[in-house]
């Protein structure tokens, strides 16, 4: 089969499937209204959880950071591209959230992806949680070692599998708060089960951090747990971009010297990082942002609770509404947005075949008037035409 076969037959079993993806051009899309094509709708599809995104303080921030700077970091952090800024950054971070150091990504899928492959050589395990992330799957599945996959928030399924026979090391991985169903880790309990086997826990908090424990400090905060590895992203709650890897101070020093994504990845640029300290101060003084959020969840999820549909059972600001098939995930994403409700259809592979859903997501910056448009549109295209 040539390039141009195989590329047209990928393409065509996408469509096939009801899985094609498609971007469309849209303004404002971190915020609770978007536009497009000249008509405004209500986002019900940013991660902008807080809505720090347009926050004055924090784009002040990032102006004043590029007057002051420049914008971009001019190389890798092993160059020339690592700047007061980023070290000051990483410092706080690693005493706000209880760790020896603090090291920046460009983004949450790059710091999963360097954390693994510089850690994970053959001989050793990955115990994933098989709803993880594609980003540390990925990565996991490129490793010199092996791969198993533990049933989602099982910990006994990962203390099953810990006793296989490993003549390496054991890593353990899972999200907060899992992207694509809204719940939250059993994350104490996955951490003696893997420190029962010698081994360690890495968590993607890319969806709790900003969002729960105390000031914000994330899932693990919440739950008192300290994994060994913690992921931390900026482009949710904090309403910016980026990420940090948090962990001891060996293991980042490690990580300086065999992260290739780190190593040879142009550096977040110092004008960003000033706004990710803007944010961080949003986030620590946040406590109203979160309790309006945690309002627009109850009350969302109160007025849904008669309108027959199927919701994950979250408590988080990820509603998953629960469809099944690709076509009628589609057909529901169109009628709401006739509707003025703006949602995206979530399809294999990115979820379970036949677990198509609308991934409603909630912010603290959407009114409760706003809250209840969506429900009366999710009641009326339940209604018999």
């Amino acid at each position: 089969m040539s390039w141009s076969e195989r590329i047209a037959q990928g393409l065509q079993s996408r469509r096939q499937a009801d899985a094609y993806r498609r971007r469309l051009a849209i303004i404002g899309g971190n915020g609770p209204r978007l536009q497009y094509r000249g008509r405004q709708y209500l986002n019900f599809s940013s991660n902008d959880y807080l809505g720090l995104a347009r926050n004055p303080d924090i784009i002040a921030a990032w102006a004043e950071g590029a007057s002051a700077h420049g914008v971009g970091s001019g190389g890798s952090g092993h160059v020339a591209g690592y700047s007061e800024a980023h070290r000051d950054l990483e410092q706080r971070l690693a005493g706000w959230l209880g760790y020896e150091r603090a090291l920046l990504f460009n983004a949450g899928y790059a710091a999963n992806q360097g954390l693994i492959a510089a850690l994970v050589a053959k001989g050793d395990m990955v115990l994933a949680d098989k709803l993880s992330h594609a980003s540390l799957l990925e990565a996991a599945v490129l490793s010199p070692g092996q791969l198993r996959r533990f049933h989602h928030n099982d910990a006994g399924s990962l203390r099953q599998l810990t006793r296989a026979e490993c003549t390496g090391n054991r890593l353990a991985i899972t999200e907060g708060i899992f992207s694509m169903d809204g719940d939250s880790a059993p994350l104490a309990a996955l951490q003696r089960g893997i420190a029962d086997a010698g081994g360690w826990l890495l968590v993607d908090d890319a969806h709790g951090f900003g969002v729960v424990g105390e000031q914000g400090r994330g899932s693990a905060w919440q739950q008192g747990c300290h994994p060994e590895l913690l992921v931390v992203t900026f482009g949710k709650a904090a309403g910016v971009a980026g990420a940090a890897v948090l962990c001891a101070e060996p293991v980042a020093e490690y990580l300086l010297q065999y992260a290739r994504h780190l190593i040879y990845s142009t550096a977040m640029p110092p004008a960003q990082v000033c706004a990710i300290g803007a944010s961080l101060d949003a986030i620590i003084r946040g406590d109203g942002l979160r309790a309006q959020l945690g309002r627009n969840i109850t009350r969302f999820r109160a007025g849904a609770a008669g309108l027959g549909y199927r919701l994950a059972p979250s408590a988080s600001a990820i509603q998953p509404l629960l469809v099944g098939e690709n076509g009628r995930a589609l057909e529901l994403t169109e009628s709401l947005r006739e509707r003025g409700c703006w949602l995206t259809a979530i399809r294999p592979p990115t979820v379970p075949v036949g677990g198509a859903r609308l991934r409603i997501t909630l912010t603290a910056a959407h009114q409760s008037a706003d809250i209840d448009c969506l429900l009366e549109a999710l009641a009326d295209v339940r209604r018999p035409a």
